[in-house]
């Protein structure tokens, strides 16, 4: 089923893998469209039993309890991002000559269906940073008059963006390495790889594969591919990546800017990517005291933020007042009371190892107090 089919779903056998966030809708929009939807879902409790009355209410067949089987004459597999590849379902597939897509590639192809120009992606992904990344973004991008929506992994539906009747002038999508592990035709705007740290590898198999799911947003983008200085492994994944012509690999770090980079220099925000003759000239954009919080892996979010708007051709001025209207979510680092002239710090958003120890270098000195796995 390639991309020429994609206007024509109707009478088309499609699987989709999974109740849920990304699943529900995902049936719901393709029997819309006209398609043989049955769902499959590994769970049979009352909830996912509630759910499937829901759909097949609507006509959409569902089978519970047997996620492992390939329906017959399926023609595609629409999967959510959390079935891991190996799954005894998509080694069906595999052996059938049947895709498999996620939420993410469903969304890609249906955009411009309704016949509209659809909104260009500026996609974030990387270990840790996504969300702060994306909302910094999409602030900056508002406050450069842009209509425009912080969606994806980020709990907003891809789907309601590309098919709702909100029209948008372009997009800042989150995307986990799950996502862009089922989504092949993918092709951003830009796209920002913040860092890489060890996560998910019993889902991947391992970090080279991990690696390669991440890589996967540079591919196909057309302006800049945005990469972390201070981690190599997101500059590799820049040189292994087949992008339109005359994109450009564009860095940022938290010295000063080289070239082709965003930086700091003096307590300022500077770009050296997107100025004229920037061999010589750097454009200031913000004040490090204009991000909220001001610690070290925030302001490198923000610097990645800013070069994807910058991409986009947002002035100077809007990344300024985009990064002083944001508001990180909560659990990020929030300053909760002072006791005694102890500061205290609600970090618990920090899920892994590599989040907690950025978190944990933006104090001089602390006493940890860690709970979980």
């Amino acid at each position: 089923m390639g991309s020429q089919e994609v206007t024509n779903w109707q009478g088309k056998h499609v699987t989709v893998a999974g109740l849920g966030v990304s699943g529900i809708p995902a049936a719901k929009v393709l029997h819309g469209l006209g398609a043989l939807v049955t769902v499959v879902n590994d769970g049979d409790d009352e909830r996912a039993r509630a759910q499937a009355a829901d759909l097949e209410a609507l006509g959409v067949t569902v089978r519970l309890g047997d996620g492992a089987t390939l329906p017959e004459g399926t023609e595609l597999i629409v999967t959510a991002p959390g079935w891991q590849p190996d799954k005894p379902l998509f080694t069906a597939a595999a052996e059938a000559g049947v895709p498999v897509w996620g939420d993410v590639e469903l969304a890609w192809r249906l955009r411009g269906l309704d016949g509209r120009e659809p909104a260009p992606w500026l996609a974030v992904t990387g270990t840790n940073g996504k969300t702060t990344t994306v909302q910094m973004l999409a602030s900056i991008l508002k406050a450069a008059g842009l209509r425009t929506a912080a969606v994806g992994n980020i709990g907003v539906s891809l789907l309601d963006a590309v098919l709702g009747e909100e029209r948008y002038d372009v997009l800042a999508v989150e995307l986990s390495s799950y996502q862009l592990h089922w989504a092949p035709s993918l092709r951003a705007h830009s796209g920002a790889v913040l860092n890489l740290a060890p996560d998910h590898l019993d889902w991947h198999g391992s970090m080279e594969a991990y690696a390669a799911d991440k890589g996967r947003i540079y591919e196909g983008n057309r302006v800049a591919c945005v990469y972390n200085v201070a981690d190599k492994a997101t500059e590799d994944l820049v040189r292994a990546a087949d992008v339109e012509e005359g994109c450009r690999a564009v860095g940022f770090t938290l010295g000063a800017p080289g070239p082709s980079q965003l930086g700091v220099v003096d307590g300022i925000l500077v770009d050296r990517a997107f100025v004229e003759n920037r061999q010589k000239n750097a454009q200031e954009l913000a004040e490090v005291s204009d991000v909220t919080p001001p610690a070290p892996h925030n302001i490198a979010n923000a610097l990645a933020a800013a070069a994807l708007a910058r991409a986009f051709g947002v002035p100077p001025r809007a990344v300024r007042d985009g990064l002083r209207d944001f508001t990180p979510d909560a659990h990020r680092i929030a300053h909760v009371a002072d006791v005694d002239r102890v500061a205290y710090v609600d970090d618990s958003k920090a899920t892994n190892t590599h989040a907690a120890e950025a978190s944990l270098a933006a104090y001089e000195s602390i006493v940890w107090i860690a709970g979980g796995l």
